[in-house]
């Protein structure tokens, strides 16, 4: 029971986070716009960055559909972070708040993710080690936590997947592109007025 407030509690949490941050974005506009070089390279990163993580979420989908528990999972993805999935994330947080053209609403999600993260793949990665024993903690010994490195890379010649739960990841990764949509929708409202700008932000 107290497991699953824990979660409700974090989940709570981070639907919050995320309901301030779109809040954000439809009150603010960018202060950069008047600079058009760096709102175009503001957006362009977020873009690059949003890209990055649809194709990295799916990548790890590909490697946990089914198995995320049940399995210790040291290849793909896995085998040069313990948290590629929420790397990937991450990185596509930033980008959306990149796109906004703006520092300081991808400033904001980098503290709340920060603030917040650490906690829950603290509480996965114990739930793991009770699970794994032995094997997770060797796999904590040469595995980094959370940014990957290229060179630990390990992919085998075969997989199997199973394509009903990747299929739901792969929808769950489009939410990146449909908030790059939104935050340019916020933008042309604004421009037209229909939308009112409470705040210039940097």
């Amino acid at each position: 029971m107290l497991k699953n407030l824990s979660r409700k509690y974090r989940i709570f949490i981070s639907r919050l986070y995320v309901v301030l941050v779109v809040a954000m974005i439809l009150m603010s506009a960018s202060k950069w716009d008047a600079e058009v070089p760096w709102s175009g390279i503001f957006f362009m990163a977020g873009s690059v960055l949003v890209g990055i993580a649809v194709a990295g979420r799916l990548w790890c989908a590909l490697y946990i559909s089914g198995y995320k528990s049940n399995t210790l999972i040291t290849t793909g993805p896995y085998s040069m972070c313990r948290n590629p999935l929420y790397f990937f994330s991450f990185l596509g947080a930033i980008g959306v708040g990149l796109a906004t053209e703006t520092i300081s609403i991808p400033v904001f999600i980098v503290l709340g993710f920060a603030t917040l993260y650490p906690l829950v793949i603290l509480s996965e990665e114990k739930k793991l080690a009770y699970i794994h024993k032995d094997a997770f903690s060797s796999y904590c010994k040469k595995t980094p936590l959370f940014f990957p490195l290229l060179k630990l890379l390990n992919e085998p010649k075969e997989y199997v997947v199973r394509p009903i739960i990747f299929r739901k990841a792969a929808f769950e990764a489009l939410w990146f592109v449909w908030l790059l949509g939104l935050v340019e929708l916020v933008e042309s409202l604004h421009e037209v007025g229909i939308l009112p700008v409470l705040c210039n932000l940097y």
